[in-house]
């Protein structure tokens, strides 16, 4: 009986070979797309394999309908072609949609939709990439993972779970609050997801309860008309990290006032630095701030237990709801598909920290995962396009200088 080694090996054997002259990148959200318009931009061809139907899934099928960019479009455009000018500060998913779809367009990006990577490994013996879908097997010198840090939904694990008799679901699963009208409902998570969440159940009467497990920085979209996260990277220009945290602390508390007092316990570190070391995010509040200071969403602490009809609370309480929501986020699914690499961490992380961490070992790439956004992603993509790029002239190069040489030996043996 073959072993579970043999077996993979025997799997790599029986699948139909497919040689790709470009980089394979894995998934088509923006990083792949992103990577693969830079990639011809330098006149380098690609291939991207994409378990869903569609580019940019996540933003078309797992988010819910009153979703907007949090950050101005200025700083959420991939590398190449801007946004509209016509469309607004902060776009809305629909448009945001609509900008990747036009994006691959422009860049005549078509990827192989439903070729869900089963499993990529690297062959030192051909030094090539071995990229395994159901049916075909493709090999390539260069694997971009592209699949990014918000691949799969995070369920934590939580007791009695099973006894709930109401609806429990993912934020992924939500579409909007008009299903949970006149409903008690908890959301579990205070990210900016949990809070849109919240936000949006009041907008359509429901009754929601917050859970906030940990401390969170919550400062305002804009501060005194302009962008937070814009003045944040004008000081930056100029001033010191730990200033700029403690002057947008301030522009906080002066906006928004102590979020202490409702149960929104703040850091210690400040909100760039927090997000540069842990990669968790500030919320940046849209209007739920206001809702849960008149009492409309209520802040809740840490869960205890599911029961049948609700939940106990580490604090004590006990309260019934309908449904509960997880808005505890996304995680990669790298360590799922790639195989037998030392680059990533059980996480599905680089371990090599921003901003070197989109280049491994043996033609290996990542995109998308500096914990930086849209912006980290299209830095990476230039850099791993302009790298490649420099490989895939010089191996071009030696090829017509090979060729040359078997013409010029040829005119030599003919005068001969």
């Amino acid at each position: 009986m073959a072993s579970g080694k043999e077996q993979e090996q025997q799997g790599f054997k029986q699948a139909k070979c497919v040689k790709v002259h470009g980089p394979i990148i894995v998934g088509a959200g923006p990083s792949g797309l992103a990577a693969a318009a830079c990639l011809s931009q330098q006149g380098v061809p690609s291939l991207i394999l994409e378990k869903s139907d569609c580019i940019a899934s996540l933003w078309q099928q797992r988010t819910y309908d009153r979703l907007k960019l949090h950050l101005p479009k200025q700083f959420c455009e991939l590398p190449l072609l801007g946004f509209p000018a016509n469309f607004p500060k902060y776009p809305t998913k629909s448009q945001f949609i609509s900008y990747m779809e036009s994006y691959a367009s422009h860049f005549n990006i078509h990827p192989k939709f439903n070729h869900a990577v089963k499993k990529a490994e690297y062959d030192r013996v051909k030094g090539i990439w071995r990229v395994q879908t159901e049916h075909l097997e493709y090999h390539s010198r260069w694997l971009i993972a592209a699949t990014g840090e918000n691949a799969e939904p995070v369920i934590p694990e939580i007791a009695g779970c099973g006894k709930f008799k109401g609806a429990i679901l993912h934020t992924s699963e939500y579409n909007s609050g008009s299903k949970f009208k006149n409903q008690r409902v908890l959301v579990i998570g205070c990210g900016n997801s949990g809070m849109e969440v919240s936000l949006d159940l009041c907008r359509h009467n429901a009754i929601p309860h917050m859970v906030v497990r940990n401390t969170v920085h919550v400062l305002p979209r804009e501060m005194f008309g302009m962008s937070t996260f814009g003045v944040a990277m004008a000081l930056l220009k100029w001033l010191p990290l730990r200033l700029v945290d403690k002057l947008l602390l301030l522009g906080a508390n002066l906006t928004l006032g102590n979020t202490d007092q409702l149960g929104l316990k703040r850091p210690k570190t400040g909100p760039i630095e927090l997000k540069n070391v842990t990669g968790k995010t500030p919320v940046l509040d849209v209007g739920a701030l206001s809702q849960i200071k008149s009492g409309k969403i209520k802040v809740m602490e840490g869960v205890k237990e599911i029961t049948k009809n609700g939940v106990k609370f580490m604090d004590g309480q006990e309260r019934e709801f309908e449904s509960i929501i997880l808005a505890t986020g996304y995680k990669s699914n790298v360590p799922t598909w790639l195989k037998g690499c030392d680059f990533f961490t059980k996480d599905g992380m680089p371990k090599t920290p921003f901003p070197k961490g989109w280049k491994g070992e043996n033609g290996l790439y990542t995109v998308g995962f500096t914990r930086r956004g849209l912006l980290g992603t299209a830095s990476d993509a230039v850099k791993i396009a302009h790298d490649i790029a420099g490989e895939w002239k010089a191996a071009k190069e030696s090829i017509r200088s090979c060729n040359s040489h078997v013409i010029i030996h040829l005119d030599h043996d003919g005068a001969k």
